[in-house]
C-alpha cells in the first residue's frame, strides 16, 4: 500500500489550498458569494487617474445575480440561494465584495454596506477586494472590530512587484504602497490576500519567478494569481491590436507547467486561492483557452504536480 504524504499545511494535497484553509479554520465547506456594492475607483474618476488600469473589465468576472442596482442584502440572499443549489454541502457563506475598490468611500458608508451583509443568516463573514491606496487606519480599525465576531479578510490588487509594470498599466500606485497596506492590515490580525497577474507586457518568466521572493516576504495569508487575459474595449486590447509582438501568451498546458515552477518557490504557509482563471469567451480580445472550467484547470494542475513529483515550497528558501 502506498504511503500518503502529509505536507506542512496538514493535508495530502501538493499545495496549500484555499478549500483546505477553510476546512481547517471553520471545519467544513464555506462558499463565496460575489457582491457588487456600487463602489467606484479612484483610478477612474480622476482622483488618481482616469480610464482605469489598462487591463480592467470588471464585468468579465461578475455573475448574473451580482448587480449594483440591487441592495447588498438582496445580492447576498440571491447568491446564497444560487450556490446552495449548486453546492449542496455549503451551509456557510462569505460575502465577497469584488467589483472595483470596496473601501473607496467614507467610513459611514462602509459600515452601512458591510453591516448589512453580515446581518444575513448564513453569512460567516466578508472578503473585501480593494486597492492598497484606498485604505487607512480608521477603516482597518472598523474591519478589525468586525473580525471579532465574523471572518473578515481584505484582498488587495497588487498585480505586479515591478514599478515599471505598474506604471505601464496605469495602476496608479507603486509596490511600496501595496507593502504598506498589507503590513497595516496584517498588523491588526486581519487575514490579508493579494492578487497578481502573470504575463503583463514586459515581464519575463525569469522576472515572475524572481518576484516570488518579494511575495514571500509579505505578511500575506492568501494569494491569487491569474494569467494575463485581454478584454474587449480595454486600453490593453487596443495596445495589443497596435503591437501584438509586445505580448506573449501561454497555452493552457504551458501556463500550468510554468505555474508549477512558481509554486515550488512560494513559502508553504501561503494559501493559494487561485492560480488561473477564464472569463467567458465573449469578453476576450486576444488568445483564449476557450470554455474551460476552473475544475478542469485544477485537475490538470494537480496532475502535473504529481507527474513532476513536486509541491509548494519545494524550492523555497527562508530569508
Amino acid at each position: 500500500m502506498a504511503l500518503t504524504t502529509t505536507y506542512p499545511w496538514g493535508d495530502d494535497r501538493r499545495f496549500n489550498s484555499y478549500s483546505g484553509y477553510f476546512r481547517r479554520l471553520m471545519g467544513g465547506r464555506v462558499q463565496k458569494v460575489t457582491i457588487d456594492a456600487g463602489f467606484g475607483c479612484p483610478n477612474r474618476d480622476g482622483t488618481v487617474s482616469t480610464g482605469g488600469c489598462t487591463f480592467c473589465d470588471n464585468g468579465a468576472f461578475c455573475p448574473s445575480y451580482c448587480q449594483p442596482g440591487k441592495s447588498v442584502r438582496q445580492q447576498v440572499e440571491e447568491g446564497i440561494e444560487f450556490h446552495a443549489r449548486r453546492y449542496r454541502t455549503a451551509d456557510r457563506f462569505l460575502a465577497y465584495f469584488q467589483a472595483y475598490s470596496n473601501t473607496y468611500a467614507p467610513l459611514d458608508r462602509l459600515r452601512a454596506v458591510y453591516d448589512q451583509a453580515i446581518a444575513v443568516p448564513g453569512v460567516a463573514g466578508i472578503i473585501v477586494g480593494t486597492r492598497p491606496d484606498c485604505i487607512d487606519e480608521a477603516k482597518l480599525d472598523y474591519f478589525a472590530g468586525l473580525a471579532r465576531t465574523h471572518y473578515v479578510a481584505i484582498e488587495y490588487g497588487v498585480e505586479s512587484c515591478h514599478d515599471a509594470t505598474l506604471r505601464a498599466v496605469n495602476r496608479g500606485h507603486d509596490f511600496a504602497t501595496a507593502e504598506r497596506a498589507i503590513a497595516m492590515t496584517a498588523g491588526r490580525g486581519i487575514p490579508v490576500g493579494a492578487h497578481f497577474i502573470l504575463g503583463l507586457p514586459g515581464e519575463t518568466e525569469r522576472m515572475l519567478l524572481d518576484q516570488t521572493v518579494r511575495i514571500n516576504a509579505l505578511p500575506l495569508t492568501t494569494v491569487k494569481f491569474h494569467q494575463l487575459q485581454l478584454f474587449r474595449g480595454t486600453a490593453m486590447a487596443a495596445e495589443y491590436a497596435a503591437d501584438p509582438a509586445r505580448f506573449r501568451f501561454w497555452t493552457m498546458e504551458a501556463y500550468i507547467d510554468f505555474f508549477v515552477d512558481v509554486l515550488e518557490r512560494l513559502r508553504p504557509g501561503l494559501v493559494i486561492e487561485r492560480f488561473a482563471g477564464e472569463a467567458p469567451p465573449r469578453y476576450h480580445a486576444g488568445p483564449t483557452w476557450g470554455r474551460v472550467r476552473n475544475e478542469q484547470l485544477l485537475a490538470m494542475f494537480e496532475r502535473r504536480l504529481s507527474e513532476r513529483d513536486t509541491w509548494q515550497g519545494r524550492l523555497y528558501e527562508a530569508r
